[in-house]
């Protein structure tokens, strides 16, 4: 067993980052923390994405489609779908972003 605390983990951006391959592991998360107007831009990965909200808001965009997304919501992201989302709420969102993947890799769109 394997055992690590957040606080261990490099803060990059926005979010900590939970690298799978240096757990000798096949999945990968970002603990976010994307304060008002924060969130990444425009783009895809060649893997699934599985994302849950914790608490706050965002405005997702996902393959051309909008949504709101509130503590509780989950999204797949499927392999390929262009998607970007911005916190749009009075305080920060924070979700948990599983990617299915060892590591992260993404094409930036914009």
């Amino acid at each position: 067993m394997e055992f690590t605390h957040q606080s261990l983990l490099p803060f990059v951006g926005m979010s900590h980052e939970f690298v799978g391959a240096q757990h000798d592991t096949n999945i990968s998360f970002f603990l976010v923390i994307a304060e008002p107007g924060g969130g990444p831009r425009l783009h895809r990965h060649k893997y699934d994405e599985v994302v849950y909200v914790i608490s706050g808001r965002a405005h997702w965009t996902v393959n051309g489609q909008e949504r709101e997304a509130k503590a509780g919501d989950v999204f797949v992201v499927k392999a390929g779908e262009p998607h970007k989302f911005v916190s749009s709420g009075a305080d920060p969102v924070r979700q948990i972003d599983i990617h299915l993947n060892a590591t992260f890799e993404q094409e930036l769109l914009e």
